[in-house]
Parts: C-alpha cells; sequence; structure tokens
C-alpha cells in the first residue's frame, strides 16, 4: 500500500525566556581583569597555569557576590577600560632617579662586576621589572628569567645600560608624576618587604632565595593598577581596615577582587615565571604556603617594621606555615631593624688563575713577598708579576683594595 502522508501541523513547543545572567554588582572588576589578561597575552603565551588564574580571579568573584543586576554590561566595559588603561600606564612605571644614575655609575665602569649590577637593580622595583621583562622577552626566555642575577646574565651590562638609560624616573623633590608620591611610598615598602624576605629564606633556607628576593620586591605591583584605575583606592576602599588582612578583606568586598590577583595577572601580562606569579597572587591566601607564605610574613613583618598594625595571630600562623615556630620569628623581629646589610651575590667568575689565587689568599693573609714566594716555591719578582696581574684583572690599585674586592665577590 503507498504510504500516507500526515498533514497535520505539530504543535510549536513554546520558547522559554532566557533566563538573564547573574552580574556582579560590585565585582565587575574581577572579569575585567581576567578579561583583560587574556587579550594582552599572546596566543602561544596562554597556557595552563594562566588560564586556571585568570578563571580563578573571575570564580572568586562570582563566589563573593551572586547578585543580579539589569545593565550591568556598559559598567562592565568601564571597569574594563580603566583597567586596561591601568596596565598599560605600569609600562613606563618610573625609578628612582638616584637608583637609575647609580646603576649607569656601575654599568659604566671598566671593571664591572655582575654582583654590582644585581645589587643596584634589586634596589628599585621599576629597575627590576624592565630587566625581568626585557630577558624574559628575548631569546625565547619568556617564563625562565625568575632572578636578577639570570637577567643581567642573560642580557649584559651594555644592554642593562641602554636598558637603565631609556627608563622614566621620578624625585622625591620633583612631583610631575602622575603617580604623585606613590613610587616612593611603594619603593619604601617593598624594600622593607624585600629585605624581610631575604632574613626569613635565611632562616629556612630556602633554596630560591634570589627569586624570593624578586618576588617579595614585586608583591604589591597590584596595588600599583587599582591605584591608577580608581583615584579612590585606597583610602576609600580600605576605610577603617586596619591589619593586611582587614585591607584585602576591604578589597574583595568593594571590588570582587584583590591587588594579590590583580597582580599575578599583571605578571603573567608581562610574561613572568609563574613561580613569581603564582607567589605574588596567593600570598593573601588563607591557605597560603611555599614561596608565598614567605612573602605574606615579610609584608607582615614589613609592616610591623614600619609601625603598623597587624595580627600576632596571623603573624605566627604564616610563620608556622613556612616553618618557623614562636622563638623563630621573636628572633627575626628582635633582629630586622638592625640587620641592614645587603647579600652580597657571589654570581660573578673568578678571573684569577689558581696561582694568582693562591698569592692573593697569602697576601690576605699579611705574608710578606719572601713568604709567600718560599710556601709557593716561586721567586720574588714572580710574586710581583702575579701581583700586577692581579690588580690590572680586579682594577685594584693596591694590594688592600685586591683583597677586598676579592672577598666581597667571594673568591676569597
Amino acid at each position: 500500500m503507498p504510504a500516507t502522508i500526515s498533514t497535520t501541523k505539530a504543535k510549536p513547543r513554546p520558547i522559554k525566556p532566557r533566563r538573564q545572567p547573574k552580574v556582579d554588582a560590585k565585582a565587575p572588576v574581577a572579569a575585567a581583569v581576567a578579561k583583560e589578561g587574556v587579550k594582552a597575552a599572546p596566543k602561544r603565551a596562554v597556557k595552563t597555569a594562566n588560564a586556571k588564574a585568570l578563571a580563578k580571579v573571575a570564580a572568586v568573584s562570582a563566589e563573593r557576590h551572586a547578585t543580579t543586576v539589569s545593565g550591568e554590561r556598559h559598567q562592565n566595559e568601564g571597569h574594563g577600560r580603566r583597567l586596561t588603561v591601568a596596565f598599560e600606564a605600569l609600562e613606563v612605571f618610573p625609578a628612582l632617579a638616584e637608583s637609575r644614575d647609580r646603576l649607569l655609575l656601575v654599568v659604566s665602569k671598566d671593571h664591572v662586576a655582575t654582583a654590582d649590577i644585581v645589587t643596584a637593580v634589586e634596589s628599585d622595583v621599576a629597575l627590576t621589572i624592565a630587566l625581568l621583562r626585557l630577558a624574559n622577552q628575548v631569546h625565547g626566555a619568556r617564563g625562565r628569567v625568575d632572578t636578577v642575577a639570570k637577567a643581567v646574565e642573560l642580557l649584559t651590562a651594555p644592554a642593562v645600560h641602554t636598558l637603565a638609560g631609556r627608563l622614566r624616573t621620578f624625585d622625591f623633590f620633583e612631583r610631575a608624576s602622575i603617580w604623585d608620591a606613590a613610587p616612593e611610598r611603594f619603593r619604601l615598602h617593598a624594600l622593607a618587604t624585600q629585605h624581610a624576605a631575604d632574613r626569613i629564606a635565611s632562616e629556612v633556607d630556602s633554596e630560591h632565595r634570589d627569586r624570593l628576593t624578586v618576588t617579595s620586591l614585586l608583591h604589591d605591583i597590584g596595588k600599583l593598577v587599582l591605584l591608577h584605575a580608581y583615584p579612590g583606592y585606597p583610602a576609600q576602599v580600605h576605610r577603617g581596615a586596619k591589619t593586611p588582612e582587614e585591607r584585602i578583606h576591604q578589597e574583595r568586598r568593594e571590588l570582587g577582587v584583590d591587588h594579590a590577583l590583580v597582580g599575578g595577572v599583571l605578571a603573567r601580562r608581562w610574561g613572568l615565571p609563574a613561580a613569581v606569579a603564582t607567589a605574588i597572587e596567593r600570598h593573601h591566601n588563607d591557605d597560603v604556603e611555599g614561596e608565598s607564605a614567605i612573602i605574606r610574613l615579610a609584608d607582615m613583618l614589613a609592616h610591623y617594621e614600619q609601625g603598623a598594625r597587624v595580627s600576632p595571630s596571623e603573624m605566627l600562623q604564616t610563620a608556622r606555615a613556612v616553618g618557623l615556630g614562636p622563638e623563630e620569628l621573636r628572633r627575626v623581629m628582635y633582629e630586622l631593624p638592625s640587620s641592614v646589610s645587603q647579600r652580597r651575590r657571589h654570581v660573578d667568575p673568578c678571573p684569577l688563575s689558581g696561582r694568582e689565587l693562591g698569592v692573593l689568599q697569602r697576601l690576605a693573609e699579611g705574608k710578606v713577598y719572601k713568604q709567600i714566594a718560599h710556601e709557593l716555591t716561586l721567586s720574588t719578582s714572580t710574586v710581583r708579576t702575579h701581583l700586577h696581574n692581579i690588580y690590572g684583572k680586579l682594577g685594584a690599585v693596591d694590594r688592600a683594595q685586591a683583597v677586598l674586592i676579592a672577598t666581597e665577590r667571594g673568591w676569597l
């Protein structure tokens, strides 16, 4: 039988109205940060770690605020523009003029030591940022250079000189910068935290001491973004907050994100190593551990040293997370204000031969030419020749300076 075709029309299913997505009223910043972080990074650089961190920013915001507000799209776009401008402003964050000038002086010397360059760079936030960014951009090194010493070794002194010469600077007595007094306050706290982090790293014998020096210096870069994006930050956001924990809570409450999360996104945007970005991002987490815990404890100690209020219980809890008990923490707190000497980096290869080093070692012990010659089975004239070569290689004018240079650089 021929098939029969039904002409009865099926009743159309009713179309359910699409549910409006829930939009965060107070935290459009989080979505904008995540959007900007993805947009700024090239496709080849967007890896799993970065994607997870950016997703976490939005997820944290969504958990903290779950209110439905219509017409927030334009507001989100406004926050996005603000943050984009703020991220771009950090491209020209100024270095302290004195720090830049001292670095230029160091790299202009005939006999320049890598350790001296490293020390000069690590004295300033902008110098450190610029050097690490450049080092991670060249020769396929993106995300691999996590210390200033590695950056200097990769770029060489002439490149460091060129980079430093192009940086914008600020001076305490000349406030023409769009940042006003922010660079000064930021640098002082960054250096105090760096000093504390190095002291903690020494106490716990951390194997990443040089990387912690960088991370502690940059731990608050997210504050610079929020400072530029929101004129009322931090005073209007932190109102009533006394401790670091209270301030971070206020940021999350008012903005939906905190400066630590924003700083982690910025570090990844710059192509810095994941270990640095992660420590910055997590240093205010309650379940903090590892390098992030060292940075958090260092931040607390810096506030304590500067006379600001900190929570004793939070500090002790964070100290335990890095392996310090109450007695060790008390010792660190007592010693910090007086232990102001900077750690020397033993990163330069010794230019002296084994024989020359032997001569210099005996000279440092106070021995005269005849004694040195006798111990090394050499003639006195040969000892003098070795010393002449030593002075030339070290850029020293006499035996005292030669011994001092070799000792400072870890060769004696």
